[in-house]
C-alpha cells in the first residue's frame, strides 16, 4: 500500500473537484497546481503551491507551457525503487508527486459550438495530456485521476483506504488514463484528417450495458449517445435487437418527406405507406403484413394524434418512434408499461458505416443516394404513367433499406409485398408475390423495384404474369436487353437508375 502525500492538480472542469479536494485536505495531502486551478483551490481556503514557484519558471506562450518542466515531470516519472532516480531527485531538488489530477481542455465540446480553427486548436491540450500519460506510465508509484468523470470514484477509493492505494488501484486508474488520452487523440486526428491519411479510428465513450446481445447467451453493450438520436419517455430498457431495428427504422423514415408510417421487423420493413392522413398511413402500413407487425418497431415522420394512437393501440408492438405526440395520444400509448415510446430528434448522422469481421473492420460510405423523378431513365418503348413513377420511386426507396436480394412490390404508395434476404432474385420476387396474395393486396397494376440488375428475363416474366406492368432497377447486366425486349413485347415499362442498392 502506498500513501498519497503530494498531488499535482490541473483541471479545466472544476465541477465536483471541491469534494475531492476536501477529502485530500483531510488526509494531509499537499497541493501543487496551475493558474486557474490554483486560484480555485485557494478560494476554497486550502493552501497550494503554484507550479511556477516549484519550477522557478513562469507560465509562457499564453499559457501553452506551464507544466512541461523537469521538476514537474521528474516528480511524476521518478521510480521509487530505482536508486539512480532517487539520487537525481535529491541532486535536482525534485519533489515526488504521487497523485496527478487532470481534466483536459474540452476539444470535442468545442467542435460542437464553433468552426473557428484557431479556437479549436487552442483547445488541444498538451500539458494535461502529458501529465496523464506520464502518471499512467508510472502507475507503480503514482495514482492518476484523468477526468472529472472519475472524481467520485477517486473519493470512494480514498475513503475506503484512508488515503492509501495499492498497485491494482493505480493500474485501474492508469488504464482509465490511457482510455481518456486515446479517445482525446482520436478525436483530434479525425478532425485534422481530411481523408488524406488512410486510417480508421473510432473511439466511443462509456458503454451502456444491454440485457444481452443478439441472443441471451451473448453479452451486449452499446457505445455511443442514444440521447442524441431520441428521447425515451416510456417503457423498458432498449435491447440489442431493438437498436438494430431502430437503426433500420430511422434510416428508412428519413428518406421520406410525405406523411409516412413504417413497421420494422428484423431490420426490414414489413409494412410501409405514405398518405395525406396519418391514420390512413398507419392502417395501410399495417395491412402490408399484419402478422409480421406483431412485436415490431413502428416509426413515423409525423406527430401521433389520438385517432392514430387508437388504431395503433389495437396491436402488440415493442417500440414506437415519432417526432412528437399529442398528450391524449401519449396517454393512450402509455397504457402498456413495457411499451417503449421514443421521441425522434433531428440528428445529423455520420456518412461512414463500418462492421467488424475476420479480426478487422470494413468501412464504407453510407448509401445516401435516393432517386427522384430526374433519376430514372426509361429504356422501354412504353413509359410509366405518372402514378407508376410515384410508386416506382416509393418502392425504390424501400429497396435501398431492405436486405438483399430483395424485390419490393408497391401500389398507390403502399408496400404490398417484399422478398427479403433471398439467395436469388427470382425467389425474392416469388416471396413478394406470395405475401401480396396472402394478405389480398393488389398485384394487378402494382410496380416492382429490384435492388440490383436482372441477369435474365425470368423475373420480369414472372412479374408480368402476376399483373405487374412497371419496373425499376439499376441496370448494368450484360443481358439487360433480354429483360427490356420482354417488356417491349408485353406492354411493360422499365426504367433504370444506374445505382445498385445492395444491403447485406
Amino acid at each position: 500500500m502506498k500513501k498519497i502525500k503530494t498531488a499535482l492538480i490541473s483541471v479545466f472542469n472544476k465541477d465536483g473537484l471541491d469534494g475531492l479536494l476536501e477529502k485530500l485536505n483531510k488526509l494531509g495531502v499537499k497541493f501543487i497546481s496551475t493558474g486557474g486551478t490554483h486560484n480555485y483551490i485557494v478560494s476554497l481556503g486550502y493552501e497550494a503551491t503554484t507550479v511556477e514557484s516549484l519550477t522557478s519558471y513562469p507560465s509562457i506562450l499564453g499559457g501553452r507551457v506551464k507544466t512541461l518542466h523537469p521538476k514537474v515531470m521528474g516528480g511524476i516519472l521518478a521510480r521509487g525503487s530505482n536508486e539512480s532516480d532517487s539520487q537525481q531527485m535529491k541532486e535536482y531538488d525534485i519533489i515526488p508527486i504521487d497523485l496527478v489530477i487532470v481534466d483536459l481542455y474540452p476539444f470535442e465540446q468545442t467542435l460542437e459550438i464553433t468552426d473557428d480553427k484557431s479556437e479549436i486548436i487552442e483547445k488541444i491540450d498538451i500539458g494535461g495530456i502529458t501529465l496523464i500519460r506520464a502518471a499512467a506510465k508510472n502507475f507503480k508509484d503514482v495514482l492518476v485521476v484523468p477526468s472529472s468523470n472519475l472524481y467520485e470514484e477517486a473519493i470512494k477509493l480514498l475513503e475506503s483506504k484512508d488515503g492509501h492505494t495499492n498497485l491494482d488501484d493505480r493500474n485501474y486508474f492508469a488504464a482509465q488514463a490511457f482510455n481518456v488520452s486515446s479517445h482525446y487523440d482520436s478525436a483530434i486526428f479525425n478532425w485534422m484528417n481530411k481523408g488524406e491519411i488512410d486510417s480508421f479510428k473510432l473511439s466511443a465513450g462509456d458503454g451502456t450495458a444491454l440485457r444481452y446481445g443478439e441472443n441471451p447467451h451473448q453479452k451486449g453493450s452499446y457505445y455511443g449517445n442514444m440521447d442524441e438520436v431520441f428521447e425515451q419517455i416510456h417503457g423498458k430498457a432498449i435491447s440489442y435487437n431493438n437498436l438494430l431495428d431502430l437503426d433500420a427504422a430511422i434510416n428508412l423514415i428519413n428518406d421520406f418527406n410525405e406523411t409516412t408510417f413504417a413497421v420494422i421487423k428484423h431490420n426490414n420493413a414489413c409494412g410501409l405507406a405514405s398518405r395525406p392522413n396519418l391514420t390512413d398511413a398507419w392502417n395501410d402500413a399495417l395491412a402490408g403484413d399484419p402478422l409480421s407487425a406483431f412485436g415490431g418497431v413502428l416509426v413515423t415522420n409525423c406527430k401521433i394524434d389520438l385517432a392514430t394512437a387508437t388504431e395503433i393501440n389495437k396491436i402488440f408492438f415493442e417500440i414506437i418512434v415519432a417526432p412528437s405526440y399529442d398528450d391524449d395520444a401519449l396517454e393512450m400509448l402509455k397504457s402498456k408499461k413495457n411499451r417503449v415510446i421514443l421521441i425522434l430528434k433531428n440528428t445529423e448522422f455520420d456518412n461512414k458505416q463500418f462492421r467488424s469481421l475476420l479480426n478487422g473492420v470494413l468501412v464504407q460510405d453510407k448509401d445516401l443516394i435516393t432517386e427522384d423523378k430526374t433519376s430514372p431513365k426509361t429504356v422501354t418503348n412504353l413509359s410509366p404513367s405518372e402514378r407508376e413513377v410515384e410508386d416506382l420511386l416509393f418502392a425504390n426507396k424501400l429497396v435501398k433499406h431492405t436486405k438483399s436480394n430483395t424485390i419490393v412490390l408497391a401500389y398507390n404508395k403502399q408496400l404490398v409485398g417484399s422478398g427479403t434476404g433471398q439467395t436469388s432474385r427470382v425467389d425474392a420476387l416469388k416471396q413478394a408475390i406470395e405475401k401480396a396474395r396472402t394478405f389480398e393486396l393488389p398485384i394487378e397494376g402494382a410496380v416492382m423495384a429490384s435492388d440490383a440488375f436482372f441477369p435474365f428475363a425470368d423475373s420480369v416474366e414472372i412479374a408480368d404474369n402476376a399483373g405487374i406492368k412497371a419496373v425499376i432497377q439499376p441496370g448494368g447486366s450484360i443481358r439487360d436487353k433480354d429483360s427490356i425486349d420482354y417488356c417491349n413485347k408485353h406492354s411493360m415499362s422499365m426504367v433504370v437508375t444506374g445505382v445498385r442498392h445492395f444491403k447485406h
